[in-house]
C-alpha cells in the first residue's frame, strides 16, 4: 500500500470516529440533556420564561436531528476517503 493511500485511510478513519463522537455529544449531551436542564431551569423561575421553556422543548425534540446532521458533516467525507 502506498503512503498516500495509507494516509487517506487513516484520515478517513479519524474523520468517521470524530464525526460519531461529535454527533453523540451534540445530539445527546448538548441538545437532549441541555434541553432538559433548560426546561427545568425555566420552570423553576417565579415568572415562567416562555421563550426559555419553548427553546428547551425545541432542543429536546430536535436532538436526534442535531446529532445526525452534526455527525454526517464529518462522517461523509471520512467515508468517501475510505472508499477510494
Amino acid at each position: 500500500m502506498d503512503p498516500k493511500a495509507m494516509a487517506s485511510t487513516l484520515i478517513g478513519i479519524i474523520l468517521v470516529i470524530a464525526g460519531l463522537c461529535v454527533g453523540i455529544f451534540a445530539g445527546f449531551w448538548w441538545a437532549f440533556v441541555g434541553g432538559i436542564i433548560q426546561v427545568v431551569d425555566a420552570v423553576k423561575v417565579t415568572p415562567v420564561e416562555a421563550i426559555d421553556l419553548a427553546l428547551g422543548i425545541a432542543r429536546i425534540v430536535f436532538a436526534g436531528f442535531i446529532g445526525t446532521v452534526t455527525a454526517m458533516i464529518a462522517v461523509f467525507p471520512g467515508w468517501a476517503m475510505l472508499n477510494r
